[in-house]
C-alpha cells in the first residue's frame, strides 16, 4: 500500500500498487510526485520506486535518461483516494456522530451504575406487600416490578452499563476512523432505547446520523 502528498501538500491513500498505476495514466500524479510505502516508508519521488519505473516509461519527467517532456498540469497531479474525499476530510465528518455517541454513552453508564448500586443497597425493601388500595389487576404488575429491585435489578442495570460502555468505546474507534465494524455496533445499540434510559430520546437520531455518515464512500475508505 502507498500513500502520497498531493499538490495541496494533504496525504492521499493509502492505495494498492494498482490504484497508483491507474493515478499515473490519469496523469494525477507524476514522477515527481512524493510517496512512500506503508507503514513507515521513507518519502521519495515515485520514479524511485523500480516497480512504477515501467509505468513512467522512457519519456518520464525526472526519470534518468528520460526525454524532456511537460510535466503533468497541477491540477491533475492531486489524487483522491477510491471513496473520494482525504483522511482530515472524513476524520471531520464522523467527529459530530462519534462525540454524541461517548456523550450518550458516558451519561447511560453514569445513571445504569447508580441504579445497579440502588438496587443492590435496596435488597432489604423487595417483596413489600401491595398497597392496600391498588386495584387486583394491578397487583400482578406491581409484584413484577418488585422482583426487579434488589441482585436482579442490579444485574440487569450492569449489563445495561456494559451495553453503554460497548457504544462508549465504538464512538472512541468511530473519531479514530479504526474498527469500522466495530462503530455501527456502537451505532445500533445506541438506537435502543432498553440501553440508554432517559437518554433513548438521544441515541435514536444520533446512532442514526452515525449510520449514515459511516456508509458515506468517502468516510469508508479511510478506516482501518
Amino acid at each position: 500500500m502507498y500513500k502520497i502528498i498531493g499538490s495541496d501538500q494533504k496525504e492521499y491513500g493509502p492505495v494498492t500498487s494498482d490504484q497508483m498505476r491507474q493515478w499515473i495514466r490519469d496523469g494525477r500524479v507524476n514522477a515527481q510526485t512524493q510517496a512512500r510505502l506503508e507503514p513507515g516508508g521513507q518519502w521519495q519521488p515515485l520514479s524511485a520506486f523500480p516497480e512504477f519505473a515501467d509505468a513512467f516509461g522512457a519519456g518520464a519527467p525526472g526519470v534518468p535518461g528520460g526525454l524532456p517532456t511537460a510535466p503533468a498540469p497541477t491540477s491533475m497531479a492531486t489524487p483522491f483516494p477510491a471513496g473520494g474525499g482525504s483522511r482530515e476530510a472524513a476524520l471531520s465528518a464522523v467527529k459530530g456522530p462519534a462525540i454524541a455517541l461517548i456523550i450518550i454513552a458516558a451519561l447511560g453508564i453514569v445513571l445504569f451504575f447508580i441504579g445497579a448500586i440502588g438496587n443492590f443497597l435496596g435488597n432489604a425493601m423487595i417483596h413489600q406487600p401491595p398497597p392496600a388500595n391498588l386495584p387486583p389487576e394491578m397487583q400482578s404488575f406491581y409484584q413484577t416490578m418488585q422482583n426487579m429491585k434488589g441482585p436482579v435489578g442490579g444485574l440487569v442495570d450492569l449489563f445495561f452499563a456494559a451495553m453503554n460502555g460497548l457504544v462508549l468505546f465504538g464512538g472512541i474507534k468511530m473519531m479514530h476512523l479504526e474498527s469500522r465494524t466495530l462503530a455501527i455496533v456502537a451505532c445500533i445499540i445506541a438506537m435502543l432505547p432498553v440501553t440508554m434510559s432517559c437518554c433513548c430520546i438521544l441515541g435514536l437520531p444520533f446512532g442514526i446520523w452515525g449510520l449514515v455518515v459511516l456508509n458515506k464512500p468517502e468516510v469508508k475508505s479511510h478506516f482501518t
